[in-house]
């Protein structure tokens, strides 16, 4: 009988593989766009690449240390809701001190990159919105009340306002409303996931807005919430942060989004409108995000 041959290195990628995935990479890509939008939207003089980056890798630490804490969380109701129950603590795969260790060492490295080459109120903003998602919303609001989509909106809006301060070392009009655009668009956008997976979120008995208030009172709000988004878009032109083209695309990426919820409103397939919109969510910031780079 021939000996078990291990592969090493085929074993050690699949770790890495396990602890890459740990980090939920599609939120920090998505939260990363919004901080490069928040830093071109500042970078007035010209865009430092150096510190650009810099900023990109600090921010992406931290946030891959907060998702590592949420799943640590929320291992238990993870094995609850059907699109969560094959993550890596929730199966047993990664023990829980290895990910509250590995979430240590990514938000403190994070913290020390932010701080060597950024500035103290870029550090303390990061730190506030990893507070806000790990202990206010994963801890306390997310099972308990139906605000916590709410407070995660809080956490959520924070990465492009970091992007902004790195670059002015301001906490300013820019900062408040660079916060307004994404606190404003996470709502619709949290809101339709909470529809789509309904299912999950009653299974898992977290108290979201159309599990507790009903799908019509949810897509009234996710209506409000999109003009409110709207507004807040356009307000980086009317306050001299943006030209008249980033005015265009923000207003039709508002307007477009809105008239798209009025389309099939009254439709009987909830589900399939509120994944469209949140299709188009993705779609729109990340468009708006850009129009900043001119």
């Amino acid at each position: 009988m021939k000996p078990t041959v291990v592969d090493k290195s085929r074993s050690f990628s699949e770790t890495l593989k396990n602890f890459y995935s740990l980090t939920k990479p599609g939120i920090i890509f998505g939260n990363v766009i919004t901080l490069i939008g928040g830093f071109l939207l500042a970078s007035r003089a010209g865009i430092n690449l150096y510190l650009l980056i810099s900023t990109m890798l600090g921010m992406s630490l931290v946030i891959a240390c907060g998702c590592v804490f949420n799943n640590v969380i929320d291992a238990d109701i993870d094995q609850l809701m059907k699109r969560t129950q094959n993550r890596l603590i929730a199966r047993g795969i990664i023990s829980v001190r290895t990910a509250l260790l590995f979430a240590t060492a990514l938000g403190l490295l994070g913290f020390l990159v932010l701080g060597l080459q950024t500035n103290l109120l870029t550090v303390v903003v990061s730190i506030v919105g990893l507070f806000f998602y790990v202990i206010v919303y994963s801890l306390f609001f997310k099972r308990r009340s139906v605000f916590g989509t709410t407070v995660g909106g809080v956490a959520g809006a924070v990465p492009p306002v970091v992007g902004y301060c790195a670059v002015t070392n301001h906490f300013d009009a820019g900062a408040i409303i660079l916060f307004s655009i994404l606190f404003f668009w996470q709502m619709p956008h949290s809101y339709a996931i909470a529809i789509f997976r309904l299912k999950d979120y009653a299974a898992a008995n977290i108290p979201v807005l159309p599990v507790k208030k009903g799908i019509p009172y949810t897509k009234v709000s996710m209506m409000v919430y999109i003009v409110a988004f709207t507004l807040a878009a356009v307000m980086p032109y009317f306050f001299g942060y943006a030209n008249f083209f980033y005015f265009l695309v923000a207003l039709s990426v508002g307007v477009f989004w809105f008239f798209k919820g009025l389309k099939q409103y009254r439709t009987k397939d909830d589900a399939l409108w509120a994944k469209k919109l949140f299709l188009f969510s993705v779609l729109g910031i990340t468009v708006l995000s850009f129009a900043m780079i001119f």
